[in-house]
């Protein structure tokens, strides 16, 4: 398996033979005009719905090509062990499942009971550790040690790989975009974005979309080298990245145009802006890219712009509440 420090981005050949493994799972999503988005933000507006996935993310990618690339290396792996707050939680039991490989998941305390219930669901071991996702994460990595599975990172090359399917597959059915927001967490979601970009390419401009309340990627991105920062984001869990990862940090230094800031308020609004307007539910980080292009709307008047929703797990409770607090998102 290529560690971390081994990453370059991939090519248009390995993107595509990424996107035949995926295929033979799920169908490509669908990316779509909203005339009421476009009516709200003013700009020609192409929304990726990696909503519509079976587990309700894009990370579902991440997963099906990483334990594929870890069965063809024909070793021994009793069990898988990663960490989540959700989304790369249920891409891992997805494809878990599928190859018939134990897996078993760490979450932090006060994780999302329906995510939670989602990655139980899928038949993985659920493990409650640590008070925000980085200690979840070194839970995760003393599991490993003491069982003797192979642990999956939250972000890596094979994960990369699998997620830029979803780049592909936006680029070629939509016309071309003069720019895509992407939501920011780990990194793997616009690390896809960028290498799809460059691999066809295009020269579509990469923003990503970082939490005020977990602004460690766009803290670091300023100093050049990796900055730590408490999180304090509730409407955007899935952006809570608490230490960037200094590879995932790279890529995105030289291949995004730019990193914006969004608050849990703008957030938000953009969950119940998008529900209104498409009828689609999506969670904090599926949210966060049309917060980031609703910010800088003046920006892209008579351009066409896409976002990428990608994740509609959001706990529906939350999501009632949201909608009660935003009334009728006008």
């Amino acid at each position: 398996m290529p560690t971390e420090t081994e990453w370059t981005l991939p090519a248009l050949d390995a993107i595509n033979a990424a996107a035949e493994l995926v295929h033979a799972v799920m169908p490509p999503t669908p990316q779509y005009r909203w005339p009421l988005l476009e009516r709200r933000c003013g700009v020609e507006v192409w929304a990726k719905h990696e909503n519509h996935t079976p587990v309700g993310a894009f990370k579902v990618r991440g997963g099906l090509v990483y334990i594929d690339h870890l069965r063809g290396d024909r070793v021994a792996v009793p069990g898988v062990v990663s960490a989540t707050r959700g989304n790369h939680g249920q891409s891992i039991g997805f494809a878990a499942r599928r190859f018939g490989i134990p897996a078993a998941i760490v979450v932090p305390e006060g994780n999302a009971r329906e995510k939670n219930a989602a990655m139980e669901a899928l038949g993985v071991e659920l493990i409650v550790r640590g008070r925000d996702f980085q200690e979840a994460s070194e839970a995760a990595a003393e599991i490993a040690s003491e069982r003797g599975w192979h642990r999956i990172p939250a972000v890596h090359p094979l994960l990369v790989r699998g997620v830029a399917t979803y780049a592909l597959e936006f680029f070629q059915g939509a016309p071309e975009l003069d720019a895509v927001y992407v939501p920011v967490g780990m990194g793997s979601g616009i690390c896809g974005m960028i290498a799809a970009r460059n691999a066809l390419g295009l020269r579509t401009a990469v923003i990503g979309v970082v939490a005020e309340g977990a602004p460690a990627l766009a803290l670091s991105l300023d100093a050049g080298t990796v900055v730590s920062h408490e999180v304090t984001t509730k409407a955007a869990d899935g952006m809570a990245c608490r230490t960037p990862s200094p590879d995932a940090l790279a890529i995105i230094a030289r291949g995004a145009d730019r990193v914006v800031r969004v608050s849990d308020p703008e957030v938000e609004s953009a969950i119940a802006a998008i529900f209104a307007d498409t009828h689609n539910a999506v969670e904090g980080a599926g949210a966060a890219a049309f917060a980031g292009l609703l910010k800088e709307r003046d920006r892209w008047m008579g351009r066409r712009v896409g976002i990428v929703l990608t994740g509609a797990n959001i706990d529906s409770t939350e999501l009632g509440r949201i909608l009660s607090s935003q009334g009728a998102a006008s």
